[in-house]
């Protein structure tokens, strides 16, 4: 049976808390179609890509960790935006997007099933002063060498990381957080462990692990984050009796 689009935006809502957060761009329901749905597609980013899989796919709604709207860029609907909302309206297919909140869930969001991929035993979070921490550390269930955790890491994650050697023989603690957090590192090393891993790598961020003889991991952001979005969109599917697809649109970085 269809389930109506403000039921579902109630579950996000109240799963998500949304409001508990200061993030870059709206959560919640941004593009709205119709008012029934029945299926329902997921996946990383919003890109035209997706949005058109989701239309062969006779999706309702398209559910995402990255939508549109960002801060800081041009507000008017031009150019790909325009493309990409246009075909939205025309198919009545609603877009909603949950980004920090995704990042932050304890059991659904990006970095707990990223825990769950890699085999990481979650601990404590790193950013304590943050009332839904995004950084945590943790012990492999299994310690690891270096190149035994950069290959464990590229097979689940179908992307070859780029990696820096620390100093530890085997890796058991790390600390991580997916997607474009690599400025965390820091935290990382203020906390003693033998791994940080994120998304992304910045210039700085290499002499960060060089000189702390931190081992570090930048897996890609796309790959760290297809994980919450997928069990948000499962979880969906079974408390209102949904179909849901999750299509993943290859991206390097």
């Amino acid at each position: 049976m269809p389930v109506s689009l403000r039921d579902i935006d109630k579950t996000l809502k109240e799963l998500l808390k949304p409001e508990d957060f200061v993030d870059f761009c709206p959560n919640g329901i941004q593009i709205e179609g119709k008012d029934e749905i029945e299926r329902i597609v997921t996946g990383v980013t919003a890109s035209r890509a997706l949005v058109e899989a989701a239309i062969k796919d006779k999706a309702d709604l398209i559910l995402v960790h990255h939508g549109y709207f960002w801060k800081g860029e041009d507000k008017a609907i031009t150019g790909l935006k325009k493309a990409r909302i246009q075909l939205l309206l025309r198919n009545d297919i609603s877009l909603c997007a949950y980004h920090l909140p995704l990042d932050a869930h304890p059991e659904l969001g990006n970095n707990a099933q990223l825990a769950i991929v890699l085999g990481i035993n979650q601990q404590n979070p790193l950013d304590i002063a943050k009332k839904h921490p995004i950084v945590f550390s943790g012990e492999l269930a299994i310690p690891q060498s270096f190149h035994e955790f950069q290959s464990r890491v590229e097979s689940e994650l179908r992307r070859e990381p780029f990696s820096i050697e620390g100093r530890s023989k085997k890796i058991k603690s790390l600390a991580w957080c997916t997607g474009a957090a690599q400025n965390f590192i820091d935290l990382a090393v203020d906390a003693g462990v033998d791994a940080y891993l994120t998304g992304e790598v910045s210039e700085q961020t290499v002499h960060v692990a060089r000189e702390s003889g931190l081992h570090f991991f930048a897996a890609g952001h796309h790959a760290t984050e297809r994980y919450g979005v997928q069990a948000l969109g499962d979880y969906l599917a079974r408390k209102h009796s949904l179909s849901h697809t999750f299509i993943d649109i290859p991206n390097p970085a």
